[in-house]
């Protein structure tokens, strides 16, 4: 049982860590457009053309979503994608490029 738990743990880590993908450029959230930000940290779980990888395809998410759901989903997260992988200004500038993907 152990053993299992700590599995879990382990795997869990992995995956939030391989999401989050941190922002590595030396811009700053003011000078990073959205797709740059989405591409330094949504891509890895959303794939680097929104196909989908292991989140969801994200190709007419504008279509489905407004902007506002879109920055509510990346700032509180959803299913599996957990909260506070950005700061809120990223999390606008990320929603405002994905609400125009419809």
């Amino acid at each position: 049982m152990k053993k299992l738990a700590l599995a879990i743990i382990a795997g869990a880590s992995f995956t939030l860590a391989a999401c989050g993908g941190g922002n590595e450029s030396s811009e700053t959230a003011s000078e990073a457009s959205g797709e740059e930000l989405y591409q330094q940290n949504c891509s890895g779980c959303h794939g680097q053309n929104l196909e989908g990888a292991r989140g969801p395809n994200l190709q007419k998410t504008g279509a489905k979503y407004s902007q506002e759901e879109i920055e509510d989903i990346i700032n509180n997260g959803k299913g599996s994608m957990p909260k506070g992988l950005v700061n809120e200004e990223e999390a606008s500038k990320i929603a405002e490029w994905l609400a125009e993907k419809k």
